[in-house]
């Protein structure tokens, strides 16, 4: 399943990490130097939401945690019904 949020289209981004070695000139020492730069991926943050859609329909959707804070998802509603095995005991 691809890492993609299904509102925003946030998707995992291409980085690097830069490895550093040395003691900063402001620390005493004669400056950093870069040893080594290795490829990263920055994923988005993404939560698994029961959400009501436009068309009616309650389903999962995974969503990025920032669409969730700004309000683009509408929660769905707690069910009140019981389930038939449930009603019968």
């Amino acid at each position: 399943m691809a890492r993609i949020c299904e509102l925003t289209g946030k998707r995992p981004m291409k980085g690097s990490i830069i490895w550093r070695s040395g003691k900063p000139k402001k620390q005493g020492g004669i400056g950093t130097h870069i040893t080594a730069i290795t490829k990263r991926r920055f994923f988005p943050n993404l939560q698994r939401v029961k959400a009501l859609l436009p068309s009616g329909e309650v389903r999962y959707i995974r969503v990025a945690a920032s669409a969730l804070k700004k309000g683009l998802v509408t929660k769905a509603p707690k069910r009140t019904w019981k389930k038939p095995e449930a009603a019968k005991a």
